[in-house]
């Protein structure tokens, strides 16, 4: 669907939609967002849409741009270049995905191509990497020992990589090894990978999350995130991290007493080293004033509440505001104990 529909973008209906997003994400708390620009484009549509969009809302929200091939580097003709280009136009980061590329040895060729591009240009690097229920799909080990012998990982982000759900206990263990030695960073999507994978399983069926509660344990540094906006990938997309963070925490079994002191971290301080911006992040003297106000009075009363925002504040002022939910009639069960 999404290479017919790309042929009708304009510059305008890119920003008018994306606009539609930003809202949804803004308006939910979000302030950083890592948007996945499609460049196998030779007009650049996308991308000439978004470095405007950054600019002209940078007051509101911090947007990261990936100069992705969705169509795939080599799968669509001339796709590496076009990565190129759109780093030298201002792209922030570096894509790819390799598992969509015709065979395994061009995904690998395009791992090779993302971080020398990332070394070259000095950008961060985010790789859709073994989106797939193929537990045979090796490309984010190829990923860590490139990045792993340049240090290059604290810079580089592994998306999804869905197939290490599934990959053999053996194999995964000493992955895990290798990941924490080059710090190399992950993103989850639980609500898109939940809905997209396991579709040719009949029963058991995987549910298409990476593993996230062994990352966590290794101290490996894993974020969750919504990697579309009501979009043929996902429909239901609406930017509330609070509704990823519950799928999340559900999916991967971490709701321990000790699991919940730290769960909030995986949509705020982990996705901030992923974003690599945890120099200006967090609540320290001489940093921004950014923060967001929830619902509720401890981890475990928002998280179980799945609570709202009540209000984003950046850089000392309010984005919004909000008053809790007020009752015209309040619930009274008539009894005290």
């Amino acid at each position: 669907m999404w290479p017919k529909f790309k042929e009708t973008l304009t510059v305008e209906s890119v920003k008018r939609l994306a606009v539609k997003g930003l809202m949804d994400e803004v308006s939910r708390g979000v302030q950083h967002i890592r948007t996945h620009i499609d460049v196998t484009d030779p007009k650049f549509t996308g991308l000439k849409a978004m470095l405007e969009l950054r600019d002209e809302l940078k007051d509101k929200v911090d947007i990261q741009i990936v100069a992705f091939p969705q169509q795939g580097m080599y799968t669509y003709k001339g796709g590496r270049e076009l990565v190129e280009e759109a780093l030298k136009m201002g792209a922030d980061v570096v894509g790819g995905i390799p598992h969509y590329e015709p065979a395994r040895e061009f995904g690998e060729k395009s791992i090779h191509e993302a971080v020398k591009l990332g070394l070259k240009y000095n950008k961060l690097i985010d790789i859709h990497c073994d989106e797939t229920d193929d537990p045979q799909s090796r490309f984010v080990e190829l990923l860590n020992a490139l990045v792993l012998m340049e240090d290059y990982g604290a810079k580089t982000t592994a998306s999804h990589t869905c197939s290490f759900g599934s990959a053999d206990n053996s194999y995964a263990y000493r992955m895990l090894d290798l990941f924490k030695k080059s710090k190399l960073n992950f993103i989850s999507c639980p609500t898109e990978n939940i809905y997209l994978q396991g579709r040719q399983d009949s029963y058991p069926k995987r549910r298409g999350i990476t593993r996230v509660k062994e990352f966590k344990e290794y101290g490996i540094n894993v974020a969750f995130a919504q990697d579309s906006i009501n979009d043929p990938w996902y429909p239901m997309g609406n930017g509330n991290m609070m509704n990823v963070l519950d799928n999340g925490i559900h999916i991967a079994q971490i709701m321990s007493s000790e699991d919940i002191k730290t769960d909030l971290d995986l949509i705020t301080v982990n996705g901030a080293r992923c974003l690599n911006i945890q120099d200006r992040y967090g609540l320290d003297v001489g940093k921004d004033a950014n923060f967001i106000v929830l619902d509720g009075d401890s981890p475990f009363d928002v998280i179980r509440n799945r609570a709202g925002v009540l209000a984003s504040v950046r850089k000392g002022e309010y984005l919004f505001k909000q008053k809790p939910v007020e009752y015209d009639v309040e619930l009274d069960l008539g009894v005290n104990y």
